[in-house]
């Protein structure tokens, strides 16, 4: 068994060595082309050390990085080939290749940021951070109960964006002598402005259930994924249901680590083109496009895992269910909604047709829901929290300009 597993490592790493020499030539041909922005410029920099499978990160702050553009300029920092290629052909804001140390120094002195955004954890971030005449800021990208969101991390940043009241009591709970008041900003779910995208399928009486799982995730105790678990009997009850139609959005890194999710995730994908073979007029769909936004949205119920995927869902206001995971070393924080959310056991996943058909109809679940949404976003009236971004960023900047004034800079 190590052998066949030292063969497949040695696979996996000549096909990245290989995917990375491709995209570094195809880089080569077109970067210089790309419109580069004219120094001193850039107030805003977007940080993004990570490659293309995590690419999700960022593009879920397109939206709302491209509307804050119109009055505070933003540039994406990327660190990698293969995601540099990505933002040259769909971000709706200037990305620059910063691939070596060199490389970022040159972009802090050409456009000197006054503020950083950081989307995630990548150890690289440090490479940043090592500049001070600029903020910091983790912005994350989403919300959830998971422990990832009560690193103590966080103090490495100046300041971070966080949805509401569920996280700053989350962080109050977990980090000592961390400053709330000061260093962390309430904007809601920003994102939620924006959900949009074309629904491919027909407006018709079939109830449509997302099942949007995570991955199969890297430690026992962040194994939240459900694929494995859950997911293949729940795509087959969904499909073979005349008066259901199933919307498979997986977290793209699912399999990555684990030959029989992938497995898993790979049946289902074939189910559904099966069923779609089988039944042209049920439009059943395996979505993992860039684009999230209409699939939350439109969906009657949504089947989620632990992830950012129950918070994106839960700022819609819409019927929810929620995987438990198999694992008895998964860590569950059921402090906040997942106190409250609607389980769905592995031993329960042949019931999802009933399970879904009940969370659609239930009006005391539905009330339950709104009480979290409040919680975890504030107001989620449309616009609400994209005006709170634009306001935290004025903060910021505002706060930048008082401090580089007492340093004679500015």
């Amino acid at each position: 068994m190590p052998i066949i597993s030292d063969a497949r490592t040695a696979v996996r790493l000549a096909e990245r060595l290989l995917r990375s020499r491709r995209s570094r030539r195809d880089l080569a041909r077109k970067l210089p082309s790309a419109p580069v922005p004219a120094p001193g410029t850039i107030e805003i920099a977007v940080y993004f050390a990570d490659g293309p499978v995590n690419m999700y990160q960022v593009r879920q702050w397109y939206a709302p990085l491209a509307e804050l553009a119109a009055t505070h300029p933003v540039a994406i920092v990327s660190r990698n080939p293969g995601t540099m290629l990505k933002l040259l052909e769909e971000s709706p804001v200037p990305a620059v290749y910063a691939r070596q140390v060199v490389d970022l120094e040159r972009f802090v002195d050409e456009q000197a940021p006054k503020v950083v955004f950081y989307v995630n954890q990548n150890a690289r971030n440090f490479q940043m951070m090592r500049y001070g005449r600029m903020w910091h800021v983790f912005v994350n990208h989403g919300e959830s109960d998971k422990m990832y969101m009560t690193t103590n991390q966080f103090k490495a940043y100046d300041y971070a964006l966080i949805a509401g009241d569920a996280a700053r009591d989350r962080l109050a709970d977990a980090l000592w002598d961390y400053d709330l008041d000061t260093r962390a900003l309430a904007i809601g779910r920003p994102q939620a402005d924006h959900f949009a995208g074309a629904v491919p399928y027909p407006s018709d009486d079939r109830t449509v259930v997302l099942y949007a799982p995570t991955w199969e995730g890297d430690r026992p105790a962040a194994a939240y994924g459900s694929i494995a678990t859950h997911g293949t009997t729940i795509a087959d009850r969904v499909l073979a249901s005349p008066q259901h139609r199933l919307v498979y959005r997986p977290h793209p890194r699912s399999g990555v680590r684990d030959a029989a999710y992938k497995v898993a995730h790979e049946r289902i994908v074939a189910a559904i083109a099966r069923a779609n073979a089988a039944d042209p007029s049920a439009h059943h769909v395996y979505d993992d496009g860039p684009e999230l936004g209409w699939q939350l949205a439109a969906a009657d119920v949504a089947i989620t895992d632990i992830s950012a995927m129950i918070y994106d869902r839960l700022a819609v206001g819409k019927p929810l269910v929620v995987t438990r995971p198999v694992s008895p070393e998964a860590d569950v924080d059921e402090r906040g909604y997942l106190g409250d959310a609607n389980w769905l056991r592995a031993s329960d996943a042949s019931e999802v047709v009933a399970r879904v058909d009940a969370a659609a109809h239930d009006a005391a679940e539905l009330a339950k829901l709104q009480h979290w949404v409040r919680r975890y976003f504030g107001d989620t009236t449309p616009g609400a929290a994209t005006a709170r971004f634009h306001e935290a960023v004025e903060q910021l900047l505002r706060r930048w300009d008082e401090v580089a004034a007492t340093h004679g800079e500015g």
